[in-house]
C-alpha cells in the first residue's frame, strides 16, 4: 500500500555502522553477510560456549503470552510453535539470556487422554525463546491437539491436523484466506469469527506486521484501559524493534485464537520489512548494505515468530519461504514470495501509465529461480484438481478507469506483465486446469477473472482470483468504496468487489470451489458481528466466477 512517511533516524547508527564497516561486495558473499550480521544471525552455540540453562521452575510469570500455533500441515507431520516472553514489551521478553527447557504433547483430544507423541525441546535466548517443534510419523488426514509445558506453567492448547496422505481421493477442503493487520487500525476482530469456523488451513497472505509507529493509545483502537510502552512508538528498524512488534501483535487475544484453532500457511509481504521493498531496493534512499542489514532483521524476528519449518530458517538477508503442499489429490498450493526477488517498481512505483519500463520482458515478479520452480512444478505433479496460488499482490489487470489514459498499479503484477504471462503460459503449458489464485495486500475484496489477454474482454477465462480483505488495515472501510463504479466499470473481469474488512473461506470440491467473502461493519472499536457480504462459485473444469 502507498505510505508517505518519515524515516526515524536515531537507532539506525548500528546498522550505518555495520554497513560502513563491510562493503557491499564483501557483504553479500556468505562469510561477509555472517560476519555484519553477527546482530542478526546470532546462532545458539554448541558445547561449553552455549548458555547456562534456566530451570524453569524458576520462571515465575506466565511465558505463554504469545500463545502457541501450528503450521505447513504434511501427511505424516505438524509444525508446532511458541516462544517463552513473560513480559513481550521488553528487550529479552522478561527472561535471562539461558537456555530454557520446554516440554511438548501431541494428543488425538483437547484433554490428553490419549496421547500420541510428547517430547522436550531448547528454547534459546539466541532466538529469544522461540521454538519450531517438527513432529513426525503421524496418520495423514487427522486432527490433533497440543501444548507446551515450562516449569509449572501449561500454555493454551492448540488444535492442528496434518494433511491427507498424497494419493488420497480427498473430495474436501476448506480453507481461509487472510491478510493485512496494522495493529493502530483496529481490532482484530475477525480472527475471532474466523477462530469459530471449520476450516481446514489458513493461508496469510501478508502483512502480518507493520513497521510503523504504534501510540500509547493503540492508534485506532484508542485504549482508555491500558497504555503501550514508548519503545512501539517508532519504525521498527533493528532486529530488537521487530522482535517488540511481533510481541506486540501476538498478545493480541484475537489472534492468539486464530492461531491455536487452525493451522497457518505464512507468507509474507512488504510490510513485515518495510513498505513497498523491492528485492534487496528499499523504499526510502538508504544505502543498500544498509537496506540488507534491516532486510536480515526482518527475515529473522519473521521466523522466530512464525510456525515454519527448518528450510525456512533465514541465513542473512535471505529466505526461502516458496514452497509447495499437497492436500491429496484434490489440491496442490504453491505458495509464493513475490518480495524478495522482484525487480525495481517501474516508473516510481504507485499508479502509472504502463509503458516500456512496466512491460520490459526482462522484469520479473519472482526472480527467475522461483519461476522456474513454479513451473517445473505444475509440470512435474501428478494433477491436482485445484492448483492454488496463495501469494501477496493483485494478479489480474486492474485499470483505475476506463478511458485510454488509463492507469496501473507498479507494486502489483500490473507493474511485471510479462512475469504474469510467463506464469499464465506455464500453467496452460502443464495443463493445469483449475487455476486459483489467493490474494491479500489491497485491503479489499475481490473475486476476478483470469483473461488469457486481458485488453480482450471476450477473450479466454483462464483461472479466477480470489483477493482477500484486510484483517484491519484501512480502519472500518465500506461496502462501496469511492471508486467503487469507475473500477468495476473499467475491469469487466471483477466480478465483485467489497471495502469492508474481514477473510475469505474457499471450499474445493471435486466438482467446484466456492468462496465465501466474510466481513464485519467495523473494526475501530471491538465487538462487530461477521455477515457473509457474497458468495461465489467456479465450476472445475470451467473457469471463472458466478454468484452461488
Amino acid at each position: 500500500m502507498d505510505h508517505v512517511h518519515g524515516h526515524t533516524s536515531g537507532h539506525s547508527e548500528e546498522l550505518r555502522a555495520a554497513a560502513r564497516h563491510f562493503g557491499r561486495r564483501r557483504f553479500l558473499t556468505v562469510t561477509g553477510a555472517a560476519a555484519a550480521l553477527a546482530f542478526a544471525t546470532q546462532l545458539p552455540a554448541a558445547g561449553a560456549a552455549a548458555a547456562a540453562e534456566l530451570d524453569g521452575r524458576r520462571v515465575t510469570e506466565d511465558p505463554f503470552t504469545l500463545g502457541v500455533a501450528s503450521g505447513d500441515p504434511l501427511p505424516g507431520s505438524v509444525l508446532l510453535w511458541t516462544r517463552l516472553a513473560p513480559r513481550p514489551f521488553e528487550p529479552d521478553g522478561g527472561l535471562p539470556a539461558s537456555r530454557v527447557s520446554v516440554h511438548w504433547e501431541l494428543a488425538r483430544d483437547e484433554r490428553f487422554t490419549r496421547t500420541v507423541r510428547r517430547g522436550r525441546v531448547t528454547a534459546h535466548p539466541e532466538f529469544r525463546h522461540a521454538v519450531h517443534v517438527e513432529v513426525e510419523h503421524l496418520d495423514p488426514g487427522h486432527v490433533f491437539f497440543y501444548r507446551f509445558r515450562v516449569g509449572d506453567w501449561t500454555s493454551p492448547v492448540g488444535r492442528t491436523r496434518t494433511a491427507p496422505s498424497a494419493g488420497a481421493r480427498n473430495s474436501g477442503l476448506k480453507l481461509a484466506a487472510v491478510s493485512c493487520q496494522a495493529y493502530h487500525d483496529g481490532y482484530f476482530t475477525a480472527y475471532r469469527h474466523l477462530a469459530q469456523e471449520d476450516v481446514d488451513v489458513v493461508f496469510h497472505l501478508g502483512d502480518y506486521l507493520y513497521e510503523y509507529a504504534v501510540n500509547a493509545t493503540g492508534g485506532a483502537r484508542a485504549y482508555t484501559d491500558r497504555t503501550l510502552p514508548v519503545v512501539l512508538n517508532r519504525e521498527t528498524v533493528t532486529l530488537e524493534d521487530y522482535r517488540l512488534r511481533y510481541g506486540l501483535y501476538k498478545s493480541d487475544p484475537d489472534l492468539r485464537a486464530a492461531h491455536a484453532a487452525h493451522p497457518f500457511v505464512v507468507t509474507w509481504d512488504d510490510h513485515e520489512t518495510e513498505n513497498n521493498y523491492a528485492g534487496g531496493t528499499p523504499e526510502n534512499d538508504v544505502p543498500p548494505e544498509e537496506f540488507l542489514l534491516r532486510r536480515a532483521a526482518a527475515y529473522r524476528a519473521y521466523w522466530e515468530h512464525q510456525p515454519l519449518r527448518r528450510p525456512q530458517q533465514p541465513e542473512g538477508p535471505d529466505m526461502r519461504l516458496y514452497r509447495r503442499l499437497r492436500f491429496g489429490s484434490l489440491a496442490q498450493f504453491d505458495i509464493l514470495d513475490t518480495r524478495q526477488y522482484r525487480s525495481d517498481q517501474a516508473y516510481g512505483d504507485g499508479w502509472q501509465v504502463p509503458g516500456p519500463q512496466s512491460e520490459d520482458p526482462a522484469r520479473t515478479m519472482t526472480g527467475a529461480a522461483q519461476e522456474r520452480w513454479l513451473l517445473d512444478g505444475w509440470r512435474g505433479s501428478r494433477a491436482a484438481r485445484w492448483n492454488v496460488l496463495p501469494q501477496q499482490v493483485v494478479f489480474a489487470e486492474r485499470r483505475d478507469r476506463s478511458t485510454a489514459d488509463f492507469k496501473l498499479s507498479m507494486d502489483s503484477w500490473d507493474g511485471y506483465p510479462a512475469s504474469r504471462q510467463r506464469i499464465l503460459a506455464g500453467a496452460e503449458a502443464a495443463g493445469v486446469e483449475n487455476l486459483m489464485v489467493l490474494t491479500g495486500d489491497v485491503h479489499v475484496g475481490y473475486g476476478l477473472d483470469l483473461k488469457a489477454d486481458f485488453r480482450d474482454p471476450a477473450s479466454r477465462t483462464v483461472g479466477t482470483e480470489i483477493v482477500a480483505t484486510s484483517i484491519s488495515s484501512g480502519k472500518d472501510g465500506a461496502d462501496r468504496p469511492a471508486n467503487y463504479d469507475k473500477l468495476t466499470q473499467a475491469n469487466p473481469h471483477m466480478r465483485f468487489y467489497n471495502g469492508r474488512r474481514g477473510y475469505v473461506t474457499v471450499t474445493l470440491a471435486a466438482d467446484s470451489a466456492r468462496a465465501d467473502f466474510r466481513t464485519v461493519p467495523y473494526v475501530t472499536t471491538p465487538g462487530a458481528p461477521v455477515t457473509t457480504a457474497a458468495s461465489y462459485v467456479t465450476e472445475a473444469g470451467n473457469p471463472g466466477l458466478t454468484p452461488a
